[in-house]
């Protein structure tokens, strides 16, 4: 029977190593110290042999079978997939794919972002992380190099920021691995490095100064967007979440009433 995302998550490590079969030669390889390696067996040229896809959770069920599927056609066009992955490697050495290229290419994918948001990101990245390792070849960066200008805005004092770069260089990273561009995530190692930050907690605005609130929301020259959104949840009390993903279809503009449905349907990318 093929696996599924939930039998392979919740695979157990037991005694002694053990696999779970996927089909068309694919398995996945449970250690004893709960770590889960990708196997894809074939015969070529008369012989069996044995191919590794990459750790789990790094690369999913779904990129394992892409990969399966992809060395299966090599198979069958008489190509051996171990030489076929060791010549892309090769021409990739030829050209030095540095962190900053691939973490460009990571924010290109996260499609579902705002474009506030990405920009935010994208700055992020580039004021702190970029002068330091972004002319690095990737596939050379261990944790400690990933891990030094992380810390460096954690001893500035900028705890938020810190944590913040440290999820999102592993993301990149984890990008890396699921492209082909190295076999191992080293961020995965800089958990617990870096401290989280404490937020503060506001307290609740005293009503006396409602009206100084108001004359600030009248005076922001930010986003017209942004004053219409705070303005309106003044008069609605509504969530954030339940504003930022409202639909027209949700307003009926006769009767003046907005109907929130308990659950939405996702937003397409």
């Amino acid at each position: 029977m093929a696996l599924t995302d939930t039998k392979v998550r919740s695979a157990k490590p037991e005694e002694k190593e053990y696999s779970l079969v996927d089909g068309d030669g694919m398995s996945l390889l449970v250690k004893p110290n709960g770590s889960k390696y990708w196997r894809f067996r074939f015969r070529f040229g008369g012989k069996q042999h044995l191919m590794a896809f990459g750790v789990y959770p790094e690369i999913s069920l779904a990129n394992a079978r892409k990969k399966r599927e992809e060395a299966r056609k090599l198979v069958a066009a008489g190509i051996d997939p171990r030489e076929h992955k060791r010549a892309l490697k090769e021409e990739q050495a030829k050209e030095i794919i540095t962190f900053e290229k691939v973490a460009r290419e990571w924010l290109a994918t996260n499609q579902k972002w705002s474009e506030d948001h990405a920009n935010r990101v994208k700055k992020s990245l580039e004021d702190n992380i970029f002068p330091a390792i972004g002319t690095c070849n990737i596939a050379e960066l261990g944790t400690r190099d990933l891990l030094a200008p992380i810390k460096a805005v954690e001893v500035s004092g900028r705890l938020e920021v810190a944590s913040r770069l440290q999820q999102r260089t592993t993301a990149i990273m984890r990008y890396a691995v699921q492209s082909g561009l190295i076999d191992y995530n080293p961020a995965q190692e800089m958990a617990g490095a870096v401290a989280s930050g404490n937020r503060q907690h506001r307290p609740a605005l005293e009503l006396k100064r409602i009206p100084e609130l108001l004359e600030k929301i009248d005076g922001y020259t930010g986003r017209p967007l942004t004053r219409w959104a705070t303005e309106l949840t003044l008069l609605i009390f509504i969530r954030s979440s339940e504003l930022r993903f409202a639909r027209w279809s949700e307003i009926d503009f006769e009767t003046s009433m907005w109907t929130i449905p308990p659950e939405r349907e996702p937003i397409p990318a």
